[in-house]
């Protein structure tokens, strides 16, 4: 039976990964996701696990990466300028295939920008803003109880596909307080890596199966291995031939798209007499249901489209809706991030109306209904 509490959603964050089996946190603060680390530094001992102040963001995910690599569940949580700082790191995690999560509250950018203002500009950045091709999971949510729900989620996606998984999140979300429901321990899903290994002696870190997916048992517990950032073959050892660049790259990638019908989450208002679906995502799909419930009220039929996994990008499901509506207007707190990636899927399929905002105020819901009145 499960009990409910006040929580922020920063708290929530905390205590989904708490019961996810986080074991390791590394952390600096950084505006507005510091409560995060707070809870976790408080709840973490007495929990079977440790949390460890680091001097900055670099050496933070380079922490959780080593206590992946021994095993461990473990998760850091930042901000825009730290989460800039992680990308060489997020590339290696990537790369080496080491199942880690990081909690990402946006805040308005670029640079500095404002440390207490909600903004969604990291978008583009979750998935490129590492050089090269690096498979990445991204998930973002709309309530206090999805902060909960989904570190849970973003924890079993990294153990099961041997992934970093980057929970996305804002600063209206990340300090917003709402009623929680935290399950009973043994009703809560939880997913650990394989541990179906070789014997030693016929060993290779990436001597992948028909899964696609690695088995890399925990260093330090017996087994010896090479693990690089750098391209490698089955034994993990760099090779730079061509033939083995390829494979490599187009593997770790692969392994996502394979999988794509179990990571890819959406959620969706359908409305079979609809000509124009709001696409909304995070905070910002609050004001957008209630904008679709003032157009059902005034005789305007209007349907709703949640990314909840931003990457891989939902993009058979957009296609969807692009058949079925003429014009898709897409809500969001950046200059036109996800409205770009829509535009190229749909391939003209329906026009793109954006609506973006980027003052550091929220989108309300009579913001979003003026332009569903505009376009209809």
């Amino acid at each position: 039976m499960g009990k409910k509490y006040l929580m922020q959603g920063n708290q929530a964050v905390a205590e989904g990964a708490i019961a996810a089996g986080v074991k390791v946190c590394a952390g600096y603060p950084i505006t507005p996701s510091s409560e995060t680390i707070e809870v976790l530094a408080k709840r973490m001992p007495s929990n079977g696990g440790r949390f460890i102040q680091m001097e900055d963001e670099l050496a933070s995910i380079g922490v959780i990466i080593g206590a992946s690599a021994a095993g461990k569940k473990a998760i850091t949580a930042t901000s825009g300028p730290g989460f800039s700082l992680m990308q060489e790191l997020l590339g290696y995690a990537a790369m080496v295939e080491l199942p880690i999560v990081i909690y990402n509250a946006q805040r308005v950018g670029p640079s500095t920008g404002g440390a207490t203002k909600p903004q969604q500009g990291d978008i583009m950045q979750s998935k490129w803003g590492s050089h090269g091709d690096s498979p990445r999971i991204v998930i973002y949510p709309s309530t206090v109880q999805e902060c909960f729900d989904m570190t849970i989620d973003a924890f079993n996606l990294a153990e099961k596909y041997m992934n970093p998984v980057v929970l996305m999140g804002d600063e209206i979300l990340a300090h917003l307080r709402e009623s929680v429901e935290v399950p009973d321990k043994n009703d809560i899903k939880i997913v650990n890596r394989r541990a179906d290994v070789k014997p030693q002696d016929e060993f290779l870190p990436y001597d992948i199966d028909e899964t696609g997916i690695p088995v890399l048992p925990p260093l330090g517990e017996g087994y010896r291995y090479n693990i690089s950032g750098m391209i490698h073959a089955e034994n993990g050892i760099p090779n730079l031939t061509p033939d083995v660049i390829e494979a490599c790259i187009k593997r770790v990638n692969a392994k996502l798209d394979s999988y794509y019908d179990d990571i890819v989450r959406v959620e969706q208002i359908k409305n079979e007499n609809a000509k124009i679906a709001v696409l909304a995502y995070g905070a910002v799909t609050r004001p957008a249901k209630g904008a679709v419930k003032k157009a059902k009220e005034h005789g305007i039929d209007v349907e709703l489209f949640r990314p909840i996994t931003i990457w891989p990008f939902p993009e058979r499901e957009i296609r969807e809706v692009a058949e079925r509506v003429d014009k898709i207007i897409v809500v969001e707190m950046n200059l036109g991030q996800v409205s770009f990636m829509v535009r190229s899927y749909i391939e003209g399929k329906a026009e793109v109306v954006q609506m973006n905002k980027v003052c550091s105020r929220p989108i309300t819901v009579d913001e979003i209904f003026s332009v569903i009145k505009e376009n209809v």
